[in-house]
């Protein structure tokens, strides 16, 4: 039943890398198989529950759910404290307790960071660079764990003992078994093993598929696809590896030499499930090009991570309006990294021509850069006389000279009406129009610079040159197939 999340992931990297659908999908999947694993660990494996205990563990819950409300230093206090209680009020009630650490996990929250909460940190790390205090030094580090969610704070303080202890750890407890000539010839026929092979390698996917095709008919008031047939079935093969969550339901369910079976049957599963997936997606590459592009037109356009379209009459746009490829990169003038990636923009504008479009918008981060705010409504009033992007390269090249007389020599090099450039900065006319880019900054959950989004898709990861290059390449790949297919644009 259940998919084990970080093996599928990882065989779907392998098999079919760069599957970002794939990816949601399959996670998905395996959230709804922890839900579901939970639901059976609690019924199905528990001879008596107390129901006081249960009730008591049920508060427990919610009231960990209800921290959200209260100041984050007891929230950390009385986290650990609650995560305790219901593991021991779960073991009270007579349900295994190992169901605490799956609620507690889906309970924790995810969230980027906050612009809002990133200036706050940074105002308490200036005042502990002012006054070098213990009290200060301790609600600057608060302040700066805080703003990170509690996920990833947690995953990051765990990842070292989750992955190369408990898990390890885990399952050579769980899944170590001794194979022998008996236990095999007894494996061949034995319902339990059968059972367990078929249901992960041809139950599963099977249920996918048919569960997909279900969830997606207009008539029972299904949404569109967001994978295509041969990519669901792909997926639903890879979902069919199943081990720490399968093992710890095995040793609930069997004793003896029933247990040896069933351990063994989980692990056949996940390596027929692995050769299964690989198979599906190396005959999908198989396909003809006429016959994916098919496929891929009748599941859902993806969902874009950037709020506001790129609007030409307002937007500062470098290169052709009809390219396939829109890079637009949020980024501060007195950014260091946005200098870097400067570089980089130039040499993808060179290498795709055409193909290409560069888009730029502001995001001042005026808490570290004191001059960022100046420069962005410099260049807007650069851009009022046509010359945005000789004044924006001109920043970029030498971001230490940031100063507003520094800023009036360059309208001078670069032949501004000086006196009316100067008059409109003094008067700040620009400041609305970088609010206005600062807005749509923190509506597509941007928070640092440079940010990049490729085809309204958030870009994660290095912006070296072979990173963007490998993205760019691979959004002008889809919009292509797109458009050779539907013959319409490939963006808007």
């Amino acid at each position: 039943m259940s998919t084990d999340t970080a093996f599928a992931l990882g065989v779907l990297a392998l098999v079919a890398p760069g599957g970002t659908r794939l990816r949601v999908y399959l996670l998905t999947l395996a959230i709804a198989d922890d839900l579901v694993a939970l639901v059976v660990i609690a019924t199905a494996y528990t001879a008596h529950v107390s129901l006081w205990a249960l009730a008591l563990a049920i508060g427990f819950f919610v009231a960990l759910l209800a921290l959200r409300y209260v100041p984050r230093l007891w929230r950390r206090r009385l986290r650990p404290v609650l995560g305790l209680a219901i593991w021991v009020a779960l073991y009270e009630s007579g349900i295994d307790p190992v169901i605490s650490g799956l609620a507690l996990g889906l309970a924790t929250s995810a969230y980027p960071p906050v612009r809002d909460e990133l200036e706050q940190v940074s105002e308490l790390t200036r005042s502990f660079r002012e006054q070098p205090t213990p009290e200060l030094a301790r609600t600057a580090q608060l302040g700066l764990s805080s703003a990170i969610s509690p996920n990833e704070r947690l995953q990051h303080l765990f990842h070292p003992w989750t992955s190369y202890l408990i898990v390890p750890l885990f399952a050579l407890a769980n899944a170590g078994v001794h194979i022998s000539d008996t236990l095999l010839s007894r494996a061949v026929s034995s319902p339990i093993v059968l059972g367990i092979v078929l249901g992960y390698v041809v139950g599963k996917p099977l249920g996918i598929l048919g569960s997909s095709w279900l969830a997606t008919r207009p008539r029972l008031g299904g949404l569109p696809r967001v994978l295509s047939w041969p990519g669901i079935a792909g997926d639903g093969a890879v979902a069919g590896v199943g081990f720490t969550v399968a093992l710890l339901i095995v040793s609930l369910a069997f004793k003896g030499v029933e247990l040896q079976e069933a351990t063994l049957g989980v692990l056949a599963a996940g390596v027929l499930a692995s050769l299964c997936g690989l198979s599906v997606f190396r005959a999908i590459r198989l396909l003809p090009s006429s016959v994916r592009a098919r496929q891929l037109l009748h599941t859902e356009e993806e969902i874009l991570d950037l709020a506001d379209e790129i609007d030409p009459a307002r937007d500062h746009i470098r290169g052709s309006a009809d390219a396939l490829v829109t890079l637009l990169e949020y980024g501060d003038y007195e950014c260091p990294y946005c200098g870097r990636a400067e570089l980089v923009v130039r040499e993808l504008l060179d290498s795709f021509g055409d193909e290409l479009r560069y888009v730029w918008r502001h995001l001042p981060l005026s808490d570290v850069h004191p001059h960022a705010q100046m420069a962005a409504e410099a260049t807007e009033a650069a851009g009022a006389q046509g010359r945005f992007w000789a004044l924006h390269d001109t920043l970029l090249s030498h971001q230490q000279e940031l100063m507003p007389t520094a800023l009036r020599a360059d309208a001078e090099l670069l032949g501004l009406d000086v006196e009316r450039f100067w008059e409109e900065l003094r008067h700040r006319e620009y400041a609305p129009r970088v609010d206005d880019d600062v807005a749509t900054a923190d509506a597509s959950g941007v928070a640092g610079t440079p940010t990049f989004f490729i085809n309204g898709r958030r870009h994660h990861g290095a912006y070296d040159v072979a990173s963007l290059t490998a993205a760019v390449s691979a959004s002008r790949a889809r919009a292509k197939l797109r458009v050779h297919t539907v013959g319409g644009p490939a963006q808007t």
